[in-house]
């Protein structure tokens, strides 16, 4: 039965899937409560358990995280105190609060040496140390709480913040020509889309559902495409609208290197949230014919 009023706790205000949660279409009667590191310290287990006992919500959604993937390489301090130790902290005073957890994690906890898709059983194995902060996170949840939801996703892109569209629409009105990676392959994900579906997980949960909790798989639907796929995608849909465009050259890894490496493979198999839980993403060029005509018009904003 449906309470007549619920009340979400969404950890983070300023990323991609918070603002795109805060921007969500949530039902009439629900309280979404956004808090970020102005509010309180996720890394402190006294100011975590605090938050939670202040606000008192029905379900948590822990959309904060370190995802300076580069960085994370010279700041593993501070990408665990977030990554790993935030959600520790997150999952016991939801424990306490006897509150479920939806908690976001990462494709990169894994090493992307499988052809095929990776399905949550398959074994983490990450490349970096923000993959590896990502899967120890994912292990503090599970020890500390039951009521949980481990979404990992990938590829995340959105009409704001930081991403790989808006960076790929400004190289192409700065530079002639762009060399994009060819060779790691996955599905990207729409931060709306993806708020979409964790609404909808998340009315589940504060309507009293206890069953299908869990790791789960949860990305942009359609087929895998590499980076300069993706890009070559972007740039078509802005050509279309009479954007100025860029020549596009595939470059293998090797030709880009970078401190992290990336895993080669990512893509994401959504079968099990479609089955146990009934969400699925629409596919992810559906969702760039939304963005990116949204980009266009805020041109002066990239």
């Amino acid at each position: 039965m449906k309470a007549l009023s619920s009340r979400i706790l969404v950890i983070g205000r300023n990323g991609q899937v918070a603002t795109s949660l805060a921007q969500g279409t949530w039902p009439a009667d629900t309280v979404v409560v956004c808090r970020g590191r102005d509010d309180f310290d996720l890394t402190d287990p006294a100011s975590v358990l605090a938050l939670v006992q202040s606000e008192r919500p029905n379900v948590i959604i822990n959309a904060a995280a370190y995802t300076a993937v580069d960085r994370a390489e010279t700041e593993p301090d501070q990408a665990y105190a977030l990554n790993r130790e935030g959600p520790a902290h997150l999952a016991a005073s939801a424990a306490a609060a006897r509150v479920p957890l939806i908690h976001l994690s990462t494709d990169y906890v894994f090493d992307g040496s499988k052809a095929e898709p990776w399905i949550e059983d398959d074994p983490v194995a990450p490349l970096g140390v923000y993959g590896a902060s990502k899967a120890a996170g994912e292990r503090a949840v599970r020890e500390r709480l039951e009521a949980h939801l481990i979404l990992r996703t990938s590829w995340v892109h959105a009409p704001f913040g930081s991403n790989f569209v808006r960076t790929m629409l400004r190289l192409g009105r700065e530079r002639p020509e762009l060399g994009v990676v060819d060779d790691q392959i996955g599905r990207p994900t729409y931060a709306p889309d993806l708020a979409e579906a964790l609404i909808a997980l998340a009315m589940k949960l504060a309507a009293g559902e206890r069953r299908g909790f869990g790791t789960f798989h949860l990305g942009g639907g359609g087929e895998s495409v590499s980076w300069y796929g993706f890009a070559t995608a972007i740039f078509a849909r802005a050509a279309a609208l009479g954007a100025t465009v860029p020549r596009l050259r595939p470059i293998t890894t090797a030709d880009y290197p970078t401190p992290a490496r990336r895993p080669a493979h990512s893509t994401l198999s959504g079968a099990r949230i479609q089955a146990v839980h009934g969400v699925a993403l629409r596919p992810w060029s559906e969702a760039l014919d939304d963005e990116i005509p949204l980009l266009l018009h805020r041109d002066s904003a990239l």
